[in-house]
């Protein structure tokens, strides 16, 4: 399967670290060969850099990981195909427009008889059961909430029922940001851990990195990253139960 990374942070973040260590299990040590992309929010605007290339090898992995682009939200993918060919289209994350901001989601998992998921507004680019279920969340959410409620937290908690609706057709790990808030959905395999002071060393599982987080942030500066397996093995990282949800803003555990 697929493998998801997230970050929400207080402060605008580099996520080079983990993302390095992501990079790798793009068919160097894990078999996530099919394509890899990285959403970077910025204000109401994002960044999205994708490839249907392993992303070990991909030259566009390597500019992003060596231009430290800072941002308090991340959703970043590297896929394993199984339902659509390899190409760009399929290749996650995905974003669409929703009470103009730009929703960005990435799926770990597999879908099965979910024939029945025909979205009206939002329809896919690519033919894969993640896009497709993108669409469905979305579509549902619009016909819930015809106007953006005043507290956006009504919106992702309802997007974590409906991705419950979804896990009943098989494996569904989401990640869903607006740029302010980041939701992580466990169906089987997700961990998050908290990064605030007192700070320390972070030695990756998947490359040669080491890094010191006392020189590299201020007392102040809280980093969540969520991650389908732990990148780091010197730490200790929370992993989710099946069916749990938890809802993040500016680094911190809101819901």
């Amino acid at each position: 399967m697929c493998e998801l990374l997230g970050m929400s942070a207080n402060v605008p973040t580099d996520i080079c670290f983990s993302f390095s260590g992501l990079l790798e299990r793009g068919g160097n040590t894990g078999p996530h060969k099919d394509g890899w992309g990285i959403t970077f929010y910025e204000g109401k605007g994002c960044r999205t850099f994708k490839d249907s290339e392993p992303s070990c090898t991909s030259e566009i992995a390597k500019l992003v990981k060596a231009y430290p682009i800072k941002s308090c939200s991340v959703i970043s993918h590297i896929r394993q195909g199984n339902r659509g060919r390899v190409c760009l289209e399929n290749t996650h994350p995905f974003t669409r427009e929703l009470w103009g901001r730009e929703i960005t989601y990435a799926h770990n998992g597999q879908l099965s008889n979910y024939q029945d998921l025909k979205p009206d507004f939002y329809k896919p680019v690519g033919n894969t059961d993640s896009e497709l279920a993108f669409c469905w969340i979305l579509d549902e959410i619009r016909k819930k909430y015809p106007k953006k409620p005043s507290d956006m937290k009504v919106v992702f908690r309802y997007a974590a029922k409906l991705a419950k609706q979804l896990q009943a057709k098989g494996v569904f790990n989401m990640l869903l940001s607006d740029g302010i808030y980041v939701l992580a959905v466990c169906s089987n395999n997700l961990h998050w851990i908290t990064r605030k002071a007192p700070f320390g060393e972070a030695r990756l599982i998947d490359a040669d990195l080491i890094v010191d987080f006392k020189k590299e942030t201020t007392p102040n500066d809280i980093v969540t990253v969520i991650a389908t397996r732990p990148l780091t093995d010197n730490e200790s990282w929370h992993k989710m139960a099946a069916g749990e949800f938890v809802l993040f803003k500016l680094g911190v555990a809101v819901y």
